[in-house]
């Protein structure tokens, strides 16, 4: 059953009796090639699932190198759409990894990224109605990471442009979508109102303070967020493992920033990792 086999994934990448999820993504190579945390996607793997994450996202190439055959499971979400830093235009995504080429390597999930307010818009609106609809046939659990960049967006965590961005995920198809946070509970949470597929809330640039992220990840919560999908500020941290864990703590224990914070702090000292500030 179609439906089954969805759920059956669903629960592969998401905490089945909390309904949220702590994803980890790791597709950053392609965009700006192997940033520091992401040299070695097999450790980069093994300290996020040790930490407790509930999946990463990987671009295809990278499934084998980060393949670890033992450990903790993890869930496995295949990024089809790319881009470069190096492109005229970066913000315009392409497909490269088709649903089908993504079940065959193992994938629990795929992923879309789809930029708005550009004047590529238009294409990456079509490979998303695309993909969702090869993604419902075969039973395979869709994220949509939609995000308001280009020419015409002034300012892309605007709770409006953020929230019409949500919106568009569920409208076209995703199971799950992952937005800018907008910087409060109060303003994430319209987004969340407005959006009948879950979300979670993007990590963006790396963080100068653990409060700082902790802090974000709470509001979403607050807000009704199903969770986080968050790279730099989890696999650039000095101990990936102890921020995924204090993130758990928040988002599938329901733990304070303090708790959480108090979590990372024990989980670091444990190995003398000195971070933030």
């Amino acid at each position: 059953m179609t439906f089954l086999g969805k759920q059956i994934r669903m629960e592969r990448i998401m905490d089945r009796n909390t309904g949220r999820t702590v994803i980890v993504p790791m597709d950053h190579g392609v965009s700006v090639g192997p940033i520091a945390g992401l040299e070695d996607i097999r450790s980069a793997v093994v300290r996020v699932a040790a930490g407790g994450a509930n999946a990463v996202v990987e671009h295809k190439g990278m499934i084998g190198a980060g393949h670890r055959g033992g450990g903790r499971d993890i869930g496995l979400i295949v990024h089809l759409s790319a881009s470069t830093s190096l492109a005229v235009h970066p913000h315009a995504k392409t497909l490269v990894c088709s649903v089908e080429e993504a079940i065959k390597l193992g994938a629990d999930a795929v992923s879309i990224h789809v930029n708005l307010g550009n004047g590529h818009e238009y294409r990456m609106l079509a490979d998303f109605g695309e993909v969702a609809d090869r993604a419902r046939q075969w039973g395979m659990p869709l994220l949509a990471m939609i995000y308001p960049r280009g020419e015409m967006i002034a300012d892309e965590y605007s709770v409006e442009v953020v929230k019409h961005a949500a919106r568009v995920g569920a409208e076209l198809g995703a199971d799950l979508v992952k937005v800018s946070y907008t910087g409060s509970p109060e303003t994430f949470r319209q987004v969340v109102t407005g959006c009948s597929v879950p979300v979670v809330i993007a990590g963006g640039p790396k963080m100068d303070s653990e409060r700082d992220i902790l802090e974000m990840v709470k509001g979403a919560v607050d807000a009704g967020a199903a969770g986080v999908s968050i790279g730099r500020n989890v696999f650039q941290h000095c101990n990936p493992a102890a921020m995924v864990k204090a993130m758990v703590a928040i988002v599938h224990h329901g733990l304070g920033v303090e708790e959480a914070l108090a979590v990372l702090t024990q989980e670091a000292e444990a190995m003398q990792c000195v971070n933030f500030g």
